[in-house]
């Protein structure tokens, strides 16, 4: 499976483009698109929008992920976000890629199992889990990348079962076998580690 992580920004706009097969994860190519505060609004979002088409044109990933927008106190970044967002949900659209949308949460509890994990946790067990020489910098990227392994891990699952559900019970396998109704066996395998 090829999946595309977005961090979605106006000034920096991570994306990681990671393939799982088996069990095996590989980031294939991560980066960030970034525009000057010095641009206008429309043409920061057409270079966004864009570079997104771009990148989904060349992968054509199976899905993407991207993560959803984090109300904080200052309203004009969160709303800066919030239109790159909405031309990165246009790309997709335009290229009829799945999408999927994770919180900040979610990514950090699949990605390092404990969902108020630290900036730093989730950038070293995203260049651990990818196998990378170093740490992906800026931090849109490392973000970006482990949306991208998120959204792998919880789009391997059976369809019918929302990742948001299996994220808020921390990862509890027993939990999760039981819902899913999965014998123990070797061959069964959730978020790529065998149960």
């Amino acid at each position: 499976m090829l999946a595309l992580g977005i961090d979605p920004g106006t000034a920096i706009c991570g994306y990681g483009v990671v393939n799982l097969e088996g069990s095996h994860l590989k980031a294939l190519d991560y980066g960030a698109i970034q525009t000057s505060s010095k641009m206008s609004t429309e043409d920061r979002l057409a270079i966004i929008h864009h570079e997104i088409d771009v990148i989904i044109k060349k992968y054509k990933p199976d899905i993407m992920g991207v993560e959803m927008l984090f109300f904080n106190k200052n309203v004009r970044t969160a709303i800066t976000v919030a239109q790159a967002r909405g031309v990165i949900l246009l790309a997709a659209a335009q290229n009829s890629v799945k999408l999927t949308e994770f919180t900040p949460l979610q990514v950090k509890q699949a990605v390092v199992g404990y969902g108020n994990a630290t900036k730093e946790q989730v950038i070293y067990m995203t260049q651990r889990l990818l196998n990378l020489p170093s740490k992906p910098h800026p931090d849109d990227v490392a973000d970006a990348l482990a949306v991208a392994i998120c959204t792998t891990h919880c789009s391997n699952i059976r369809q019918e079962l929302v990742c948001t559900n299996l994220l808020e019970k921390n990862n509890n396998r027993a939990h999760l076998k039981a819902r899913l109704g999965i014998k123990s066996n070797s061959e069964n395998k959730v978020w790529g580690n065998k149960i």
